[in-house]
């Protein structure tokens, strides 16, 4: 229920931007908003006062504030104070965690003689997590604390619940991304699965942005799992390639990153999707459809894209579409009046010598999320669900598509966030230490939760079984590290060989 606009996201982190990088703020309210300015003046002091306060007191507050944001939001209070007071809330939450190590959870109380706890985690003073469109960093070796960033954004934990609801509805053992927590965070994934019940389909939105040649094994992740969706709820796809932001953002020229987007498209197709149920687009090419022949096709790059891979397009789409598509330009201007300069300047951190194609681009990224920019695929129904499997620094970015949504008389786009590939993230999860001696190593072990190569093989070693085996032996010591490696080597190896033959045929 925390529909603000608090940063902006894109599919990939973005390098070298000559600024600091956004970190999620505090909503500022406008001039002389008096009242606003007091509840935000309320979230900057409350971890001065909270060091004492025992988990019992900590618990009555978070419930008093959640009465409060019900109450504003049911007089439909100025939306400047109802986010101040969500703001509130959600450090509540996180301090409540500092305190008592559990997350909160309304009318269970903490059980009595819980200690509080000094992680040096929580409070004003603590040194949280950096997740933003550009850097992804932790001051722990474990990686970002993953349950803060849910009470942080908002969102809901996929829960065992969820997974085995999700098995019971697709009729498909959960993947190995739901079943070990990759996937681990969601919005709204409850009510596309009771819509699916009903006999009502959804479609599934992802992208990449294209700004090098290749794809790194760990950009294929979003995709492996879009994968495994498409095929077991049998339902459409749209892969949105944003060249155009890529132009915007890096020092590239047009034409480098429209050629990186058809050679990124290789790698995405690749994968394996059905290329009946697939549409994948750039928006330099999407954008620019026109019957007057001045602008470059869909129907001429989609069969320039395909012809490259040496796949067949389904002819029926080809035949279906149209010379001008103005429905998916008419969503992103429909999008850019809803949300204002200011907005976008505190979502996204822009400055004044930002060039105005960044203002504008955020829009382009939320149209795909609304069904009738696709009436080559939804015939203009404007009421099919989207869901969205993007990593959790996308969210922020949705959260301002979800609250434009019901403005412009479309349903919220539904969201499943993944964690980070490790060899990506830029955190301090790397290699565990060698011991000095295997010796070392067998008497003491090594520490699987920080291992590279352990952690990789929980992304693509299908086996739960073998894996915990893994987790145990290395634990004691009676698996070396490099026999760890090997392990992992072994595994990589098959998956990226039919990759790269995939890709080549």
């Amino acid at each position: 229920g925390q529909e603000q606009v608090t940063e902006l996201g894109h599919w990939t982190p973005v390098h070298g931007v000559d600024r600091a990088p956004v970190a999620l703020q505090t909503p500022q309210g406008p001039p002389g908003n008096a009242r606003a300015a007091g509840l935000v003046q309320q979230m900057t002091d409350w971890g001065q006062g909270d060091a004492g306060m025992t988990p019992m007191e900590l618990y009555e507050k978070l419930t008093a504030q959640g009465d409060k944001v019900r109450t504003l939001k049911t007089a439909k209070a100025d939306k400047t104070e109802v986010d101040a007071a969500i703001q509130l809330l959600v450090k509540l939450k996180v301090d409540y965690k500092g305190v008592t190590g559990q997350d909160y959870k309304a009318g269970c109380p903490p059980a009595e003689g819980v200690p509080a706890t000094d992680n040096g985690q929580s409070g004003n003073g603590a040194e949280e997590d950096t997740v933003d469109p550009w850097n992804v960093a932790t001051n722990s070796a474990k990686g970002v604390d993953y349950d803060k960033l849910i009470v942080r954004f908002g969102s809901s934990k996929v829960d065992q619940e969820l997974v085995d609801r999700i098995e019971k509805v697709s009729g498909q053992k959960p993947h190995r991304f739901l079943r070990r927590g990759i996937f681990f965070s969601h919005r709204d994934m409850h009510q596309v699965l009771d819509a699916y019940e009903k006999q009502k389909s959804f479609y599934l939105y992802t992208g990449r942005g294209p700004s090098s040649q290749a794809m790194h094994v760990g950009h294929l992740i979003p995709f492996i799992f879009t994968k495994w969706l498409q095929d077991v709820f049998d339902i459409p796809l749209v892969v949105q390639l944003t060249d155009d932001e890529k132009y915007l953002w890096k020092d590239l020229t047009l034409e480098d990153c429209h050629r990186f987007a058809v050679e990124n498209a290789k790698d995405i197709i690749a994968c394996g999707f059905d290329v009946n149920k697939t549409f994948i687009f750039s928006d330099l090419d999407y954008m620019g459809i026109h019957s007057n022949g001045q602008c470059r096709s869909l129907y001429a790059s989609e069969r320039y894209i395909f012809r490259e891979l040496g796949i067949l397009l389904n002819v029926t789409i080809i035949n279906f579409l149209p010379q001008f598509i103005p429905e998916f330009y008419r969503n992103v201007v429909k999008i850019q009046k809803h949300v204002t300069f200011n907005q976008v300047k505190g979502i996204f951190g822009f400055s004044d010598s930002d060039c105005i194609g960044k203002i504008s681009f955020p829009a382009i990224q939320a149209a795909p999320s609304f069904s009738n920019s696709f009436p080559q695929i939804f015939k203009g129904r404007k009421d099919v669900q989207c869901l969205i499997p993007c990593a959790i620094d996308q969210d922020p970015y949705f959260r301002m598509t979800r609250d434009v949504a019901p403005r412009i008389g479309y349903p919220k786009p539904a969201l499943l966030h993944s964690t980070f590939f490790p060899a990506l993230q830029g955190a301090q999860t790397k290699m565990s230490a060698r011991k000095d001696t295997i010796e070392e190593h067998r008497q003491h072990g090594g520490n699987p939760d920080i291992d590279v190569s352990f952690m990789y093989l929980t992304f693509f070693m299908e086996d739960d079984e073998q894996l915990e085996k893994i987790r145990q032996d290395y634990t004691s010591g009676a698996l070396l590290t490099g026999e760890l490696k090997k392990l992992l080597i072994e595994t990589l190896q098959p998956m990226i060989t039919a990759h790269q033959e995939n890709r080549k045929n």
